[in-house]
């Protein structure tokens, strides 16, 4: 990095009220958890692997009943 970059870092962590290091910390946080994470070509490879499977699972009318049932008897926050 530049001085100016620095500089012009410094500038908006403090217009954040927050100190360069906690901008930078922040600023890490959302690029890492904005990177898309591999090829799209990838993600589909996935979930049609995903897909694939078969895991028993009720119709949606019996699964809304056990969550109600759940609730009820105090299972469920």
């Amino acid at each position: 990095m530049n001085d100016a970059e620095i500089q012009a870092y410094e500038r908006a962590a403090r217009a954040q009220k927050v100190s360069l290091s906690v901008w930078v910390r922040q600023a890490l946080r959302t690029a890492y958890h904005t990177d898309p994470r591999g090829s799209p070509d990838k993600k589909v490879a996935r979930i049609r692997a995903a897909a694939k499977h078969s895991f028993p699972a009720p119709e949606i009318d019996e699964m809304l009943a056990e969550i109600e049932r759940g609730y009820g008897q105090g299972l469920m926050p």
